[in-house]
């Protein structure tokens, strides 16, 4: 095991505390209580209840930082130069369908920059996280980006595209795993906008511990985020393939 930060041992007990909540009404859909907040926006009591732990257990050991969270929203606290960045359930709508791709994501920002993230898919009980100049894990292992570097061999997660790119790609649903699978080399390459800050909070500290490049994001903004991600390997190319997505 790495010698991992105090603050990443209370992301991981808050994390692991939450999935408990989760895989069990995951285990009984039908009995969820889904409430509609838009168009595409589903929330269920899943969600409510695991950012309620999530934000206990991070209170508890950290009362004065500030939180940004998907059901809560923006709270400042005595700390501001520290935020905590939650998503309880990225892949809401994979969980309401049954489909086991969903994860809970924590990041840490210091500052103006992200310090510490962790990605947790609990299901499949696959754990991704980084710290800043402590390199990226997964479930214990040191993991890097891909080192391919033909298009032909790759494979891509994208969010919508105006045109059919010129490679192999997934839509999974899951912006958070998307990211963490960029950085253990298990896809070669991310791209989605409209994204918000919770979703991929994580991943930018994920992709640049693994050695992986993504584009400068503003920690300021919470909505229309735009992420491209990849190995340095691949990027150029990837980028040219995509045009203007």
């Amino acid at each position: 095991m790495n010698s991992i930060s105090a603050n990443l041992n209370v992301m991981i007990k808050a994390c692991e505390k939450a999935s408990k909540i989760l895989i069990r009404d995951f285990g009984e859909l039908e009995k969820l209580q889904v409430s509609k907040k838009g168009p595409r926006d589903f929330v269920t009591n899943s969600d409510v209840k695991a950012e309620k732990i999530i934000i206990e257990e991070l209170k508890k050991a950290r009362p004065n930082y500030s939180i940004i969270s998907e059901e809560n929203g923006v709270e400042k606290n005595k700390d501001i130069s520290n935020s905590w960045i939650i998503d309880p359930i990225d892949g809401t709508i994979n969980f309401l369908h049954g489909i086991p791709h969903f994860a809970i994501s924590i990041a840490l920002k210091s500052d103006d920059e992200i310090i510490c993230g962790l990605i947790f898919d609990p299901i499949k009980d696959e754990m991704f996280y980084a710290e800043k100049n402590n390199g990226a894990f997964f479930n214990n292992q040191r993991i890097r980006v891909s080192k391919k570097n033909n298009l032909d061999e790759c494979l891509f997660a994208v969010g919508k595209l105006k045109n059919e790119p010129g490679f192999t790609y997934r839509r999974s649903g899951c912006a958070a795993l998307d990211i963490a699978y960029v950085a253990s080399g298990r896809l070669d390459g991310y791209a989605q906008s409209n994204l918000n800050l919770w979703d991929i909070a994580a991943g930018i500290v994920l992709i640049k511990e693994a050695g992986g490049v993504i584009n400068d994001i503003d920690l300021n903004s919470i909505k229309n985020i735009k992420v491209l991600a990849s190995s340095t390997e691949i990027n150029a190319k990837f980028i040219k393939k995509l045009g203007n997505f």
